[in-house]
């Protein structure tokens, strides 16, 4: 590493820590402010609030890095520029490749580490915040869902009518198994009531039906213990579930959604696409900021920082725009995802291409 790119990377570094720093601030002071009264009215003390906050902040820096990269360029890109740095680079016979080469080192680093807390570290601080914030910031959450069903096995689904999700108990159970899509047994039960001790589901007056090729079997019983790709969990909360799995947890849980059928998978794949595009969007953003902020302007370094943040807005607002068609199944999760980079990245390259160097 020669001198320019330690001289550039240690501006862009700094930067970059500085606009991060604030960002996490300004969020700070206002998710405070949002919340003292719900801290107040459920008499939480300093020691909880403090740990919700150390969860808090790293969810709150992974969420800005591609921007704060972005404008920590721009920033740093425009000064060169207007203290004719970048003339001065040239000049020595360095190409402009070089330059976007130092910024592009940066943002490698950052995307690799971004990758790193989003998949694994901040998933697991973001299970005890989101499990404060269930606590104590949001409604006490009641299973209102009705006529519910799952797919529980390749063959076999289970039908609920309604589940209350405090007593853990389910209201008139049908479990039914298919063989070519031929009806094979059917159980009905009154209840189904999880025990804890157990681990396991309890049917209350069920009557089991089995078809043969030329019979019906038919028994009943008032208790029956029984094993289901269901428990619990999967009636509670799950507010920002996606957002407490690690990519690990993730892959298993979107393999156990699709087994069952369930309708909000996509909401899962949204999470985990993001997970892998968010470094992309880290080095796109960067070497963007690097080719719109270099030439010198007679507006000064303020029309070339307002200039890179309205390409920010409009990349947020396009990301935005593009994970909500995503979210109501308008697009494909794989394709919306992917769409803000692959637009952007095709404006940097006409920017690029049309800039004189």
């Amino acid at each position: 590493m020669n001198i320019l790119n330690r001289y550039i990377l240690k501006k862009f570094f700094t930067t970059f820590l500085f606009v991060v720093g604030i960002m996490v601030l300004v969020v700070v002071v206002i998710d405070f402010t949002e919340k003292n009264d719900k801290f107040i009215k459920n008499n939480i003390s300093k020691n909880d609030i403090l740990n919700y906050y150390f969860a808090f902040i790293p969810y709150v820096v992974s969420l800005v890095t591609p921007i704060t990269a972005f404008i920590a360029t721009v920033y740093v890109t425009a000064q060169l520029a207007m203290r004719t740095e970048i003339i001065a680079i040239l000049s020595s016979g360095k190409s402009f490749l070089s330059i976007i080469y130092s910024f592009f080192f940066g943002s490698i680093i950052i995307a690799i580490l971004s990758f790193i807390l989003n998949g694994w570290i901040i998933p697991h601080l973001n299970k005890d915040r989101v499990a404060f914030e269930v606590m104590y910031i949001k409604s006490p959450f009641y299973f209102s869902d009705k006529n519910v069903h799952f797919k529980i096995e390749e063959n076999s689904y289970l039908y609920l009518e309604r589940y209350d999700n405090n007593m853990e108990i389910g209201y008139n159970v049908t479990l039914e198994n298919f063989e070519k899509n031929k009806l094979k047994s059917k159980l009905f039960a009154r209840q189904i009531i999880w025990d804890k001790k157990s681990k396991k589901w309890k049917l209350k007056s069920w009557i089991s039906r089995k078809l043969d090729i030329n019979k019906e079997i038919i028994t009943n019983g008032l208790e029956l213990d029984t094993t289901l790709l269901v428990n619990p969990s999967d009636f509670d909360n799950n507010y920002r579930l996606s957002e407490t799995f690690t990519m690990n947890e993730l892959d298993k849980f979107i393999k156990l959604q699709s087994l069952r059928g369930a309708d909000d998978i996509d909401i899962y794949k949204i999470e985990k696409y993001i997970r892998y595009a968010q470094p992309f969007t880290v080095i796109l953003l960067v070497i963007l900021g690097v080719i719109i902020a270099s030439r010198k302007s007679r507006q000064g370094t303020g029309y070339l920082i307002a200039l890179g943040f309205t390409f920010a807005f409009a990349f947020i607002i396009f990301f935005v725009m593009s994970r909500a068609f995503a979210e109501n199944g308008s697009i494909d999760p794989l394709f919306a995802i992917w769409l803000p980079n692959l637009i952007f990245g095709l404006i940097t390259v006409i920017i690029y291409r049309k800039m004189p160097k």
